[in-house]
């Protein structure tokens, strides 16, 4: 049996460090389900009629993360990096062409912003705004272990049927 390279959880940490935590296990459970594959496979649609891909989830992810915590939690402007040819469209899993050099190191560099804004945060009770709602930091928290852990199940499902690699 191999070693998980994940980055586990506190079992007995506060709520930034428990949440954190998680966070941090699903961001590695995505890199993990992408790793060794070619450029092609990670923008195969491989579970049809479906057309989303392993490159679209990352670049997907990439823009929640920027819009989570940089427009919502830090009020910044900062315009996706996948547009769509209309005001307010996203072209995330349009992946015909896509570089993932480019998707991966957009993902990182979002991960990092976020996690530094999580950790400077006095607490999980500062909020941030999009329109008319308000959201703390401990509700953009969970709402992205919740968002990754759903993608993570479609990124299992991809990665296996692209080389029959399973499990966590």
């Amino acid at each position: 049996m191999h070693e998980d390279p994940r980055s586990r959880p506190p079992q007995a940490g506060g709520e930034r460090a428990s949440l954190s935590g998680f966070l941090q296990y699903q961001r590695e459970t995505l890199a993990m389900k992408c790793a060794g594959l070619t450029g092609g496979q990670l923008q195969e649609a491989a579970v049809p009629p479906s057309e989303l891909t392993l490159i679209g989830l990352v670049r997907h992810l990439a823009e929640v993360e920027r819009s989570c915590f940089r427009r919502v939690l830090k009020d910044e402007v900062a315009p996706p990096h996948w547009p769509g040819p209309n005001p307010g469209e996203f072209a995330e899993f349009e992946v015909e062409g896509a570089d993932p050099d480019e998707a991966f190191r957009i993902w990182h560099e979002e991960c990092a912003r976020s996690r530094a804004t999580v950790e400077a945060a006095e607490s999980l009770d500062i909020t941030g705004s999009h329109g008319d709602e308000v959201f703390s930091l401990r509700y953009i928290l969970t709402h992205m272990i919740e968002e990754y852990a759903r993608h993570n199940g479609q990124a299992d499902l991809l990665r296996e049927r692209i080389d029959g690699t399973t499990g966590e």
